[in-house]
């Protein structure tokens, strides 16, 4: 079985050109091109009144007090769809003009940035809650698992109530 390196994907030509969802996912081992997609995402469009872009790095603390890096893992294929998913549920959710998804896999050390969310809205308060949407579900959906390495020894990453709890905050069955 080969692993892509870099798996692409844009929503545009897999849905459909008449949903017009600009939706960018990848899943790569190379550390991210340039600061932020704000520029890329905002580049000809008047549309666009706000741009949120968070990145999550490789801390030098978690389970252990002393890590020194981390090995990412996914599932090749369903990382992606999951991504994809996740970004879809937003831009059902909000009146969005773009998302992208970058995430890392492989070795890091702290400093490195491990996952990049862009989103992109006429309104700031859809592109902030689209953005902090999909890190929620990013962190208890995608199929990653995280190594972490210290000085004392490797150690798999234990899963955080915290996290649940996050995502379980979008759940509108009760509203």
């Amino acid at each position: 079985m080969s692993v892509r390196k870099d798996f692409r994907t844009d929503l545009r030509q897999d849905l459909g050109k008449d949903i017009g969802k600009d939706i960018r996912v990848s899943v790569q081992r190379e550390p991210f091109a340039g600061e932020d997609d704000s520029r890329e995402l905002s580049r000809g469009r008047h549309d666009i009144g706000a741009v949120v872009c968070f990145t999550g790095l490789v801390r030098d603390f978690n389970e252990s007090p002393d890590v020194t890096g981390l090995t990412l893992e996914h599932y090749p294929g369903m990382t992606e769809k999951t991504l994809e998913d996740i970004a879809g549920q937003a831009w059902q959710r909000w009146s969005l003009n773009a998302v992208r998804v970058v995430h890392r896999v492989g070795y890091m050390t702290p400093g490195d940035g491990i996952v990049r969310v862009s989103v992109a809205s006429a309104h700031r308060r859809d592109a902030f809650e689209a953005c902090d949407f999909i890190m929620d579900f990013l962190k208890t959906r995608a199929p990653f698992w995280k190594k972490e390495h210290a000085r004392h020894g490797d150690y798999w990453v234990s899963e955080r109530g915290t996290d649940h709890a996050d995502a379980d905050r979008w759940d509108d069955s009760d509203r």
